[in-house]
């Protein structure tokens, strides 16, 4: 009997994970391109090999939207009500997004979409607060200027990638393999 619960429990983990990639592939095929201007970071951390903190220009515009806890709105970080929600933001030719407002639920204009921002510890966050690269390329990745996300029509984001100024995808240069290795 054991033996069929296990296999069973199995079973149902793995197909609660497929389906979830499923579910992540399907957002980064069909998702909508968006890309978020960053703002100044820190391209590397030793301890947890190279990555860089993300932060997004837009945030300071959001952080002035929310209410805090003397029911002022403002930006003083460590006053804000946490809690998440969307934005409404306004894409340009490029599909460079601009904060327009948080979601009031009136219809979208032709150039608009949703964001979903979370709150915790007082820090705004859009999809994650890190992107993480192989070892030795931080040099090419402090060029970064955009994030590059998917965008689903729940306002999810998932990054795809990074950008430079001039919306170029940054990429470290493909290697041939050696022969015989």
């Amino acid at each position: 009997m054991r033996n069929k619960i296990a296999v069973i429990s199995g079973i149902i983990v793995l197909l609660l994970v497929n389906w979830s990639i499923y579910g992540k592939e399907r957002h980064l095929k069909e998702g909508k391109i968006v890309y978020l201007q960053l703002a100044p970071v820190d391209p590397r951390s030793l301890m947890q090999g190279d990555y860089m903190i993300l932060r997004f220009a837009l945030e300071n515009e959001v952080y002035k939207q929310l209410p805090t806890k003397n029911g002022k709105h403002g930006w003083r970080r460590n006053n804000i009500i946490a809690r998440d929600g969307r934005i409404v933001v306004s894409l340009d030719k490029n599909a460079v997004a601009s904060f327009k407002r948080l979601d009031d639920l009136t219809p979208l204009a032709e150039n608009e979409i949703l964001m979903r921002y979370r709150v915790r510890n007082n820090t705004l966050k859009f999809a994650t607060n890190a992107f993480f690269f192989q070892e030795g390329h931080a040099k090419l990745y402090q060029n970064a200027r955009y994030g590059r996300f998917r965008v689903d029509a729940n306002g999810e984001l998932l990054l795809t990638s990074m950008y430079d100024n001039k919306l170029k995808k940054l990429e470290p240069p493909v290697t041939q393999a050696k022969a015989g290795s």
